[in-house]
């Protein structure tokens, strides 16, 4: 038989490199060789308006996240940054805020047709929004009205993912557009909404209590080990309602690894595309590997992690919808178009605990006193705070996020102020105003009968939580705020 003749010095370069080289660093040839065609190039800098979210939304350095470890699962996307995290101390993104184009701002270019409803000219003719313009007028309105130096509210139908408002206003910057999708805020505590779903998943019920002390405003590895100085205790549920940042960071650090809060991350769509029209911001976040103490204080809500408006009203429809993510919808489907594909996040039970968890923020919790105003109550609300602050100079980041009612989920919402140290209005009232208003704009019917309301009571107090501590009185700030200065803890 005759020798078959050496391969070419092409073909032996190619064998060796195959060889040489994992699969997963020769998959951006692939795309380069057999996608050229359908890579869009970017004007200016600036991305195009496309229907899957933005790499370069908001940020400089925004990125799409699509990293796996090989097995290529939706879960497994996001377990890496798809860009260096910024630290939120040395290097706030906020800083680096930019505007929508013109092309890219969506809801400034709608205009209502003659059946009331808010459109934008497509190829086939006009394209209804899902946007329901009475309630994005009086999101705009409050907004406004207050004067907030940065502020983002969205109101999501949790069971279509149909996106019902996305308000903003920026006194700070005036003409600013795209703060509902940009991922510049620090998520403090509304992180423990995955902390508290892994947790859960890892075999912790919500009434499993833990034992504490301090903690209130700043976290130290001493406050981690159970000492005889631990007095308090609180249950998971309790823990999660009065955002107990010790509680969080023992447990994170007990029954949590880095792997496991990682892949919590990820299925919550941190580090990973948001599909949507306006371009969107990666919500990323970082959980340290190598340092334990820095590890805990992530599960607590002190990490490198942000956050979008948008995204957060997502996170609250995941435990709203039985654990189920749906992507957002900005356009009202078809009659023929097809049904978005959904991914199941997390168990059933698991979200039906992690719904517990979040109704003692309303109930018992750091939202008490504003959801147990006379007159403004929401019935059957759950939901979570968060507070943080930049130091130098000083901005006060204050989050809602949360659904209702919890029986029977019509609106999910998420809201975001960042104030100054003079400020009228906080994140918890205007999330609280967002759900009333959404609930109020439903067909009659739509809501199941809801039970009746608990007394007005006066909080305790010693029941000091993330929302609830008192300074100065702020002229004109409405009364639900309590008027109180900015926290600087999550």
């Amino acid at each position: 038989m005759p020798t078959p003749p050496p391969p070419s010095l092409a073909r032996r370069f190619c064998m060796t490199l195959s060889r040489a080289l994992p699969a997963t660093l020769l998959l951006p040839l692939f795309f380069l060789l057999v996608g050229a065609d359908d890579v869009r190039p970017m004007e200016d800098g600036v991305a195009p308006v496309a229907e899957a979210a933005s790499p370069d939304a908001g940020l400089a350095d925004a990125g799409l996240a699509g990293a796996t470890d090989g097995a290529g699962s939706a879960e497994l996307l996001g377990l890496v940054p798809p860009v260096p995290v910024p630290s939120r101390e040395a290097d706030p993104p906020i800083t680096r805020l930019r505007s929508l184009t013109a092309k890219q701002d969506v809801l400034a270019r709608a205009k209502k047709d003659v059946q009331g409803r808010l459109v934008v000219p497509g190829p086939k003719g006009d394209v209804p929004l899902t946007i329901d313009p009475v309630l994005q007028s009086q999101l705009n309105g409050i907004l406004s009205q207050y004067r907030v130096p940065y502020g983002a509210v969205v109101v999501l139908e949790p069971s279509t993912g149909r996106v019902l408002a996305m308000a903003e206003h920026s006194r700070a910057q005036p003409g600013l557009r795209g703060l509902a999708t940009r991922a510049v805020f620090p998520a403090a505590s509304i992180f423990k909404i995955v902390t508290g779903a892994a947790l859960l998943e890892a075999g912790v019920t919500p009434a499993d209590e833990t034992c504490f002390h301090g903690g209130k405003r700043r976290l130290s590895e001493k406050l981690l080990q159970d000492s005889a100085r631990d007095g308090q205790c609180h249950s998971l549920a309790e823990a999660m309602g009065k955002s107990a940042n010790v509680i969080f960071a023992k447990l994170t650090q007990r029954y949590l690894s880095p792997k496991a809060l990682k892949h919590a991350a990820a299925r919550f769509h941190f580090n990973r595309e948001l599909s949507f029209p306006v371009p969107t911001d990666v919500s990323l976040a970082a959980v340290p590997e190598e340092d334990e103490f820095r590890f805990a204080q992530t599960g607590a809500g002190f990490g490198d992690v942000y956050l979008s408006p948008l995204h957060g009203a997502l996170l609250a429809s995941v435990a709203a919808n039985g654990g189920v993510w749906r992507d957002p919808v900005l356009f009202e489907p078809g009659a023929d178009a097809q049904a978005k594909p959904t991914e199941q996040v997390l168990s059933p039970e698991v979200a039906r605990d992690l719904a517990t968890l979040m109704e003692a923020t309303v109930t018992k919790g750091t939202a008490r006193r504003t959801f147990r105003e006379r007159g403004m109550g929401v019935p059957g609300a759950v939901g979570k705070t968060g507070t943080l602050a930049d130091r130098n100079p000083f901005r006060d980041y204050s989050w809602f996020v949360g659904f209702a009612p919890k029986d029977n989920p019509k609106v999910a919402v998420a809201a975001v102020i960042v104030n100054e140290p003079i400020w009228h209005i906080r994140a918890t009232w205007l999330g609280r105003e967002a759900m009333r208003l959404g609930l109020a704009r439903l067909p009659p019917g739509a809501l199941a009968p809801a039970k009746d309301e608990e007394p007005q009571e006066q909080a305790p107090a010693d029941e000091e939580s993330e929302e609830e501590l008192s300074a100065e009185p702020v002229a004109g700030a409405p009364a639900e705020t309590g008027s109180k200065s900015a926290m600087t803890r999550p």
